[in-house]
C-alpha cells in the first residue's frame, strides 16, 4: 500500500513549520520575527503570510506539531504489567525518555505559558483529553488496590504532576546538585506518589 504523501500547500506549511520551531526555541518568541521565519524556510514573506496569518499563529502551528503528546500517549497504552504499580512506572520511564529525546520543547512550554498565559494549550487538551482519559483508565486499573474514592482524571492529573515536578527540578538543580537530591530520584518520586510520605 503506497504512503500517502502531503500536497504541496501542506509541505510548505510543514517547513514554515520546522523552520519556526528552530527560530522560537533558540530566540524565544519576541526574538524571532515573521521575516527571519520566512528566510529560515526559504520563502518570500508574502507566501508566508499565505499559510500563517501571524506569528501566534505560527507559534501555535509549532506547539501543537511538536508536542509530545502524539507519540506518548499512544506509546503509553503499550506499556506492559499485570498491576498498576507496573505500569505507573514505565509511564514515567517512557515520558521521561520523551522529554529527553527532545528537550528544547521545554522551551516551547515556557513561551506558551509565560507568553501565551497558556491560550494554546485548552485546544491541546481538548484535543489530548479522550485519548488521555483512555491511557488514564489502562494505567491505573488496578481495581483491587487503587482506593475507590480517587477520581480518574485527578489521579492521571497528580501523575503529570508528579513528572513535570520531577523534570522541572532536574532543570532547575542541574548536574551540580547534590546527589541527596539526585540519586534514585525518580524511583523515590514515583513510590511517594504510589504510597505517600506517611507510615500507614
Amino acid at each position: 500500500m503506497s504512503e500517502i504523501k502531503p500536497n504541496r500547500g501542506e509541505s510548505t506549511r510543514q517547513e514554515i513549520i520546522n523552520a519556526a520551531h528552530d527560530l522560537f526555541t533558540q530566540q524565544g518568541f519576541h526574538g524571532t520575527s515573521m521575516r527571519q521565519i520566512a528566510k529560515q524556510a526559504g520563502m518570500a514573506l508574502g507566501s508566508l503570510y499565505n499559510h500563517f496569518p501571524s506569528k501566534e499563529a505560527v507559534f501555535e502551528g509549532v506547539f501543537i506539531a511538536y508536542h509530545p503528546y502524539r507519540s506518548v500517549l499512544p506509546a503509553m497504552l503499550e506499556v506492559k504489567g499485570d498491576t498498576a504499580e507496573t505500569r505507573v512506572r514505565q509511564a514515567f520511564d517512557l515520558m521521561l525518555q520523551a522529554l529527553k529525546a527532545s528537550p528544547e520543547f521545554f522551551n516551547l512550554m515556557f513561551i506558551e505559558i509565560v507568553e501565551f498565559k497558556s491560550a494554546h494549550l485548552n485546544e491541546l487538551f481538548m484535543r489530548a483529553f479522550p485519548l488521555g482519559l483512555q491511557v488514564a483508565g489502562y494505567i491505573f486499573d488496578d481495581p483491587d488496590r487503587l482506593r475507590p474514592e480517587l477520581s480518574l482524571p485527578i489521579v492521571m492529573r497528580s501523575f503529570l504532576g508528579l513528572f513535570f515536578g520531577y523534570y522541572l527540578s532536574e532543570i532547575a538543580f542541574g548536574p551540580q546538585a547534590p546527589a541527596v537530591f539526585t540519586d534514585h530520584a525518580a524511583e523515590q518520586m514515583v513510590n511517594i506518589f504510589l504510597r505517600g510520605i506517611l507510615v500507614e
